[in-house]
């Protein structure tokens, strides 16, 4: 019997979980789930100028109990993790309201959380009631479908878009406003869009150009808007026909800049072909004998072995095995381990050899 096609850059108008039922077991690279947050409003909001607020009272954010909201999330995640691929994650985003039943689900079904990201507003509602501190911020959960599969993460490509510095897991980005935000006779089109820069930094960080990514609540579209921008391919599943029709001008609308390898794909050292410590003595970039070593000022030294490994105090292996060894922990040899440049006097590391190994590969 032949597998069900995948329907690529196509929004599903159809209940989250009979739409993923439909999908081929393991065909996904990325899911981002904004389910509804059960945020229970028991009445309207007014600000301090009588002027109503426009909160989320949608029919699709009413259940009538706690167990309800709990069985709706292990069944929309439970189909999430039969379509993702074994090296898959997930991200799903809320608030106080519902983020810790969701995290808990996420556990009980075999998810590995590997971070909670702060979506820090600049711009939050006020708490018009002065009885609770402003609700600021929301959560964004990132998990792999298994624990210690290998998964994406474009750790590089999201230092530079953070000035070159590691990125942090609170994130400052506005709320969607401005002509971003889709309004309807000028109001707004949807309760809860999300801002094009947070999609943005959930797709290129963990997926790569050509990855599958799948919104089980696709809304107004933003997932496929910024998959579509990046050349990744979209799935949207969306049960509202209003909301199918905004998203899916919105998508017909965009153009996205031509593909070019260069400016989309982003390679990790991970990606790159395996340079062994050997190929340092066979091309001469170091020499049996030659001491290396442990850090900069470390007085630790070990003599490099005509065979490539290293003997030093009745150690004697490779690179990571005699630096695990000294250290009583892990250790990346390649970065750990130092030469004497014989000109400056100064001790670098010997990832700076593997490196002129890489540019000669890549002339």
């Amino acid at each position: 019997m032949p597998k069900p096609a995948l329907p690529l850059d196509q929004i599903i108008q159809a209940d989250c979980v009979e739409a993923l039922n439909t999908l081929p077991e393991k065909s996904v690279d990325l899911i981002f789930a904004d389910p509804p947050y059960n945020l229970q409003l028991q009445q309207e909001l007014w600000r301090p100028n009588i002027t109503k607020v426009d909160a989320v009272t949608d029919e699709w954010d009413r259940f009538n109990s706690l167990a309800e909201y709990d069985q709706f999330t292990r069944t929309w995640l439970q189909a999430c993790r039969r379509v993702l691929k074994d090296t898959g994650t997930l991200w799903v985003i809320g608030s106080y309201h519902n983020i810790y039943r969701v995290g808990a689900t996420l556990m009980d079904l075999g998810y590995w959380i590997l971070n909670d990201v702060i979506w820090v507003k600049t711009q939050p509602m006020p708490n018009f009631r002065g009885v609770r501190f402003t609700n600021a911020h929301e959560t964004l959960l990132w998990a792999q479908k298994n624990r210690g599969a290998r998964y994406t993460f474009n750790y590089h490509a999201m230092k530079a878009l953070n000035g070159d510095l590691q990125m942090r897991s609170d994130w400052e980005i506005p709320l969607c406003t401005g002509k971003e935000r889709l309004r309807l006779n000028g109001i707004k089109a949807h309760a809860t869009q999300k801002p094009e820069a947070l999609l943005y930094r959930v797709i290129l960080s963990s997926s790569n150009p050509g990855d599958v990514v799948l919104d089980p609540f696709f809304g107004t579209g933003t997932t496929g808007a910024v998959a579509k921008k990046l050349h990744r391919h979209w799935i949207g599943i969306e049960r509202e026909e209003n909301y199918v029709r905004l998203a899916q001008d919105r998508l017909d609308a965009i153009e996205p800049s031509p593909f070019v390898e260069e400016v989309f794909v982003f390679k990790s050292k991970r990606d790159r072909p395996r340079i062994s410590f050997s190929s340092l003595l066979e091309r001469g970039l170091l020499q049996p004998g030659q001491k290396l070593y442990l850090g900069k000022k470390g007085e630790t030294s070990a003599t490099i072995l005509a065979n490539g490994h290293l003997r030093v105090n009745g150690h004697t292996g490779s690179i990571h095995q005699v630096g695990k060894a000294l250290q009583n922990g892990p250790c990346n040899g390649w970065e750990h381990w130092h030469y004497l440049d014989e000109t400056t006097g100064e001790r670098i590391a010997i990832d700076e050899l593997r490196e002129r190994i890489y540019a000669e590969k890549e002339v």
